[in-house]
Protein backbone atom coordinates (compact mmCIF):
# COMPACT_ATOMS: atom_id res chain seq x y z
CA UNK A 1 0.00 0.00 0.00
CA UNK A 2 2.79 2.42 0.93
CA UNK A 3 4.78 1.60 -2.22
CA UNK A 4 1.81 2.26 -4.47
CA UNK A 5 1.18 5.61 -2.79
CA UNK A 6 4.87 6.48 -3.02
CA UNK A 7 4.92 5.51 -6.70
CA UNK A 8 1.87 7.65 -7.45
CA UNK A 9 3.43 10.59 -5.62
CA UNK A 10 6.66 10.18 -7.56
CA UNK A 11 4.79 10.02 -10.87
CA UNK A 12 2.83 13.13 -9.94
CA UNK A 13 6.02 15.05 -9.06
CA UNK A 14 7.73 13.85 -12.24
CA UNK A 15 4.79 14.90 -14.42
CA UNK A 16 4.68 18.27 -12.67
CA UNK A 17 8.37 18.89 -13.43
CA UNK A 18 7.91 17.80 -17.05
CA UNK A 19 4.90 20.08 -17.49
CA UNK A 20 6.89 23.03 -16.08
CA UNK A 21 9.69 22.35 -18.54
CA UNK A 22 7.21 22.18 -21.41
CA UNK A 23 5.47 25.40 -20.43
CA UNK A 24 8.82 27.12 -19.69
CA UNK A 25 7.31 28.43 -16.46
CA UNK A 26 9.63 27.15 -13.75
CA UNK A 27 8.33 29.31 -10.92
CA UNK A 28 4.67 29.48 -10.01
CA UNK A 29 4.82 32.43 -7.66
CA UNK A 30 7.03 35.23 -6.42
CA UNK A 31 7.83 33.15 -3.35
CA UNK A 32 9.36 30.48 -5.58
CA UNK A 33 11.58 33.09 -7.21
CA UNK A 34 12.59 34.56 -3.85
CA UNK A 35 13.47 31.19 -2.33
CA UNK A 36 15.46 30.30 -5.45
CA UNK A 37 17.40 33.58 -5.18
CA UNK A 38 18.06 33.12 -1.45
CA UNK A 39 19.27 29.57 -2.06
CA UNK A 40 21.75 30.65 -4.73
CA UNK A 41 22.96 33.60 -2.66
CA UNK A 42 23.62 31.16 0.19
CA UNK A 43 25.49 28.75 -2.10
CA UNK A 44 27.43 31.67 -3.60
CA UNK A 45 28.54 32.86 -0.17
CA UNK A 46 29.76 29.36 0.73
CA UNK A 47 31.72 29.14 -2.52
CA UNK A 48 33.18 32.63 -1.94
CA UNK A 49 34.30 31.70 1.58
CA UNK A 50 35.90 28.49 0.32
CA UNK A 51 37.79 30.44 -2.34
CA UNK A 52 39.01 32.92 0.28
CA UNK A 53 40.21 30.07 2.51
CA UNK A 54 42.06 28.46 -0.39
CA UNK A 55 43.69 31.77 -1.34
CA UNK A 56 44.75 32.31 2.26
CA UNK A 57 46.22 28.79 2.51
CA UNK A 58 48.14 29.04 -0.77
CA UNK A 59 49.39 32.53 0.06
CA UNK A 60 50.74 31.43 3.43
CA UNK A 61 52.40 28.35 1.93
CA UNK A 62 54.29 30.45 -0.62
CA UNK A 63 55.76 32.85 1.93
CA UNK A 64 59.39 32.52 2.96
CA UNK A 65 59.56 30.84 6.38
CA UNK A 66 63.00 32.27 7.24
CA UNK A 67 61.52 35.68 8.11
CA UNK A 68 59.64 35.98 11.39
CA UNK A 69 55.95 36.61 10.89
CA UNK A 70 55.44 38.90 13.88
CA UNK A 71 57.68 41.87 14.41
CA UNK A 72 57.98 43.25 17.89
CA UNK A 73 56.72 46.80 18.17
CA UNK A 74 57.72 49.23 20.91
CA UNK A 75 60.39 49.05 23.56
CA UNK A 76 61.12 46.56 26.33
CA UNK A 77 59.95 47.50 29.79
CA UNK A 78 63.08 46.78 31.80
CA UNK A 79 61.31 47.53 35.07
CA UNK A 80 59.56 44.19 34.79
CA UNK A 81 62.85 42.28 34.56
CA UNK A 82 63.95 40.58 37.81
Amino acid sequence: MEQRNLRQEFEYQFNDVISRFESKEFFQSDWDKASFAVFFIFIGMIVLLLILVLVRCFCCCCCDDSEPRHHKVGIDNLALEP
